[in-house]
């Protein structure tokens, strides 16, 4: 698999990329190697020509020396230059006069014939400029020839012919008198150029192969470098992605948990720590078995012999013996090939859902018995008028006689009870209208307060408050908002009869919602109770009618906010009022 996804790395390639560093390389290199080639070339003939030039002046300097004292002739030179030309690269050495025929020759047989037809002998005669040319032998040999004027001495050739012992044509063409003038003279020097020529090639060979090393270790760095630019976008891009997937691993709302194949426990997000009260500093690489909780743990047993996902709800027991359901998911994480990598499970605590669905069942089942209970009020009511008009009349009727007259008395009451609860009811049953102005909270409190100071005297309850948070004005209805206070202090009050102590605090939670705190020491609710307490004529008060918290709990809904309550029995009971901060407009009316 490894070298299937070298391969798949080497693909990826783009063929731009291949095709740029050639264009940017090949003329590059392609102009060093010209340049080098004919630099070698360059070097090759200032050599060459250094050589001829240094073997010219070296007969020169043997001839002139062979001159001074003596008298010379055509067969010393001739001698001279025989042994000068035994050189190993010097094919020929020639002396010709001023038009091209040969005077003195290594190869004698050549004297009499003329050399550099081609050449302006009469001009190379005249100047001790060292020229060149390349030239080639019957053979096809290359000869690289270097000439210039002949001049073993600054004044005359005095060189003599004998006369006797040199009677061919060259010796009476050379015999002069002495002290006259000699001829112009040219001196050509030809160099064998098969050792330089194999040295070339090898240059040139070495130079092409050397060009071509650096061209591929050229094209291999550009390659590298946009490997290397692109290994660091892919790794800063995946840095990206890995801290982003590991924030929102870390941070969803979704408890998250992975075993591997070998049963060992290697994530576990925030909310899942929360959730099953653990931490990932504690549980991650210790055995998932030991850990999680057996329902957990049983699905990844599931895993193993089943394909798929699974799904269900959960019942989770808690440390403290409460349950809590969890909608689970679990299933096997792959790659792309196929292979196991770990067991993924996800859940999710379903408390607050089933407080939203109990909220909605209760607001629809409160609306129909609101709508019922209107029906109804609006039905008793005036055959209470009647009754309580006859108690009325009786009561009047029979003055005299004290036991109708207490009768009548007790049905006026009864009626008058009734007509309280019809009331209550109606108003219960009624939309809630509230009117939302800018309010302070801290002396708001304090007066609600004042309110209740003989009730609390009578009950012997201490009322501490706490509302040193600076809070700004938030959005209220103030007459609501007083009927939902002293409800709750009422009740709390109650609810301490051998006295106790009444706690009322104001904090802020973060920046958008305000908390009300309302808490006493009393005697608490118990779990099957607190389902019920703001349902309609729930009371756990002999003389209640059940409709306070109702009441209560429709003003803070319409306020856009909410109602907690925990209690433990035989504890106390605590119940929090949450307000927004804000509200999108102000003096609006609520209708539930």
């Amino acid at each position: 698999m490894s070298d299937n996804r070298t391969k798949k790395s080497w693909v990826t390639i783009p063929p731009w990329m291949i095709i740029g560093a050639v264009i940017i390389l090949a003329p590059i290199f392609i102009f060093w190697t010209s340049e080098n080639i004919n630099k070698q070339k360059e070097n090759t003939t200032r050599l060459l020509q250094e050589k001829g030039a240094a073997l010219i002046r070296s007969f020169e300097a043997g001839a002139r020396t062979g001159m001074m004292g003596m008298r010379w002739g055509g067969r010393q030179v001739q001698k001279l230059l025989t042994e000068t030309a035994q050189q190993p690269d010097i094919v020929y050495l020639t002396i010709t006069d001023s038009h091209g025929q040969i005077l003195a020759h290594n190869d004698s047989s050549q004297i009499g014939k003329f050399h550099g037809r081609d050449l302006n002998i009469e001009e190379i005669t005249r100047s001790k400029e060292v020229k060149w040319r390349q030239v080639s032998d019957n053979k096809g040999k290359n000869i690289f020839e270097v000439y210039r004027q002949f001049s073993p001495s600054r004044r005359h050739f005095p060189m003599h012919f004998d006369k006797r012992k040199h009677n061919d044509w060259l010796r009476s063409r050379m015999m002069m008198k002495e002290n006259k003038p000699l001829f112009r003279l040219a001196i050509f020097v030809g160099l064998d150029m098969q050792a330089i020529d194999t040295a070339r090639k090898e240059d040139t060979r070495h130079t092409i192969i050397m060009a071509l090393i650096l061209l591929l270790i050229g094209f291999t760095g550009i390659i590298l470098l946009f490997l290397a630019q692109s290994y660091h976008a892919t790794k800063t891009s995946l840095s990206r992605v890995k801290a982003f997937s590991d924030s929102l691993v870390e941070n969803m709302p979704i408890g998250l948990v992975t075993v591997d194949a070998n049963d060992t426990l290697t994530t576990m997000n925030q909310t899942a720590g929360e959730v099953l009260h653990l931490t990932a500093a504690e549980t991650v690489g210790r055995k998932s078995s030991s850990i999680l909780p057996v329902e957990l743990s049983q699905l990844i047993d599931n895993l193993k012999g089943s394909v798929g996902i699974i799904d269900r709800e959960i019942e989770y027991p808690m440390k403290d013996g409460k349950h809590i359901l969890l909608d689970v998911i679990a299933t096997e994480l792959k790659d792309e090939d196929g292979i196991f990598l770990e067991y993924v499970i996800l859940f999710r605590d379903l408390t607050e859902i089933q407080r939203l669905r109990s909220e909605v069942e209760r607001s629809k089942r409160l609306a129909s018995l609101g709508r019922l209970a209107a029906g109804i009020a609006h039905e008793i009511r005036n055959p209470l008028s009647s009754i309580k008009g006859f108690a009325t009349y009786f009561r009047e009727r029979y003055h005299g006689n004290p036991e109708d007259n207490k009768a009548a008395e007790i049905m006026i009451n009864e009626v008058d009870r009734l007509n309280r609860v019809i009331s209550q009811l109606l108003e219960f049953a009624s939309p809630v209208h509230t009117r939302l102005t800018p309010a302070l909270l801290q002396p708001f409190l304090q007066h609600s307060v004042k309110m209740i100071e003989r009730q609390s005297r009578e009950k012997n309850v201490t009322v501490v408050t706490d509302f040193s948070s600076e809070i700004k004005e938030i959005p209220i209805d103030p007459d609501g908002m007083s009927q939902v206070l002293l409800n709750l202090y009422l009740n709390a009050i109650e609810a301490m009869d051998g006295g106790g102590t009444l706690s009322i605090g104001l904090s802020q939670i973060e920046q958008e919602t305000v908390s009300i705190t309302i808490a006493d020491t009393g005697k608490g609710i118990d779990a099957e109770e607190m389902e019920k307490i703001f349902d309609p004529y729930f009371t756990m008060k002999p003389s209640g009618t059940g409709l306070g918290l109702a009441i209560v709990h429709r003003i803070i809904e319409a306020h856009g906010g909410e109602i907690l309550v925990e209690s433990e029995q035989g504890q106390g009971t605590t119940v929090s009022i949450i307000l927004p901060a804000h509200s999108e407009k102000t003096g609006r009316n609520n209708e539930d």
